[in-house]
């Protein structure tokens, strides 16, 4: 349930219009109020406070200091401090919740449910108003009708659930008729979003994960020989129409240029820094930067947490991914690997690596799995025959 709460917070507010107009304060309260009580939740189950290690959640903590220090400053309002105390309470629980961590795959299924609830409401939302769950201003692309979810949003979510259920389907955790109810629907929304970084994040993730089964799983080399096949004949069958999709109606200049994103980048690196500026940002805003939306998580860093904070993100992910490479070939190893390729993937079109987000949580949930296990407590040496067990206070017995 915290773990949900958590989720929910990182939905987000604002995004596309929806069928029933739901004010933005509104929807704050109810993320940031999801925020406090996954907190309190996971308080109250750790009240002794027990953590388990991480590296990657010590320097997701650190990264504290830059957004900290630079969002006092006040450059970007009032907001800034919100944000640090939202950063600060999501890290909190974080590391309140990594007692739980040796239960890798469960917290994997809870995450898998937590996102097919988000797009079963966005199919909900299909249903009801398809004008409003298509509209003009996003090019045709699915959105959130009952929620203001964005088409990247919806990507992610779907993405991310595809990759998991399959992984599940390849470990043998999960039925071929159970994954088909999640994946196949998951991916017709995938697809009406029309999100390319998404689909590739998806599609590299798949091949990592899978590849890192390769030698131990029957089942993953028998789904990578299908996989090729099935997606050399869609590539000579329906190369035209995969062309159409993957344009989205726009011309090779806008697509060499991102889409616009190329113009702001350039605007950003060439805005002029002070040296604080430069280690440690300007504060934590709303990931834009004179109005436009920056879509790149590790400029968005950069330009809201400095230099600092770029190598401490740069530094979860290596860390992460050095520890996967360091453990052996299993399940949870290959779902880590597959969160890893996405979220660094997503992270050139995206944003969300310096704040709490739903990368954040694929991150975490990698970590989770890439744990190492709970050593079990070996029972001690039988008493000798004829001599009674020695008699141990009860208030050491804990």
């Amino acid at each position: 349930m915290a773990w949900a709460l958590l989720g929910l917070n990182t939905l987000g507010s604002a995004g596309a219009k929806t069928v029933v107009p739901l004010p933005r304060s509104l929807i704050q309260m109810g993320t940031m109020g999801a925020l406090v009580a996954a907190f309190c939740l996971a308080l109250a189950l750790n009240l002794r406070l027990r953590f388990r290690p991480s590296a990657f959640v010590f320097l997701l903590t650190l990264l504290l200091v830059p957004s900290v220090l630079s969002s006092v400053q006040l450059e970007v309002g009032l907001g800034a401090l919100f944000r640090c105390a939202r950063l600060a309470l999501f890290v909190a629980t974080l590391w309140l919740l990594s007692r739980w961590w040796h239960e890798s795959l469960a917290l994997v299924r809870t995450h898998i449910r937590m996102y097919v609830a988000v797009l079963v409401l966005v199919a909900a939302g299909l249903l009801v108003a398809p004008g409003t769950a298509l509209p003009e201003y996003y090019g045709g692309r699915l959105v959130g009708a009952l929620w203001p979810l964005t088409p990247p949003q919806i990507g992610q979510y779907a993405a991310v659930v595809v990759g998991l259920t399959v992984l599940l389907l390849l470990g043998r955790r999960t039925t071929r008729a159970g994954a088909a109810v999640i994946v196949v629907p998951a991916l017709v929304l995938l697809a009406m979003t029309h999100t390319r970084t998404a689909t590739l994040g998806l599609l590299v993730g798949l091949v990592l994960a899978i590849g890192s089964l390769f030698l131990t799983s029957a089942p993953a080399r028998r789904f990578f020989a299908w996989a090729v096949v099935c997606a050399t004949v869609a590539a000579v069958v329906f190369s035209s129409a995969l062309r159409a999709w993957f344009l989205r109606g726009q011309s090779q200049d806008a697509l060499s240029n991102l889409t616009g994103r190329a113009k702001v980048w350039d605007a950003l690196l060439a805005e002029p820094r002070t040296v604080r500026e430069r280690l440690f940002g300007v504060g934590l805003s709303d990931k834009s930067f004179d109005g436009l939306p920056i879509d790149n998580s590790w400029l968005a860093v950069y330009h809201e947490q400095g230099l600092l904070g770029v190598v401490l993100v740069a530094g979860m992910l290596l860390a992460l991914g050095g520890v996967a490479l360091l453990r052996p070939p299993s399940l949870p190893r290959a779902c880590a690997i597959f969160l890893i390729a996405y979220c660094a993937l997503s992270s050139y079109t995206e944003v969300g690596l310096g704040d709490a987000s739903a990368y954040l949580l694929h991150l975490t949930l990698a970590a989770a799995l890439l744990a190492a296990p709970v050593p079990a407590v070996q029972p001690g040496p039988p008493p000798a025959p004829g001599l009674s067990p020695r008699r141990v206070p009860r208030w050491t017995r804990r």
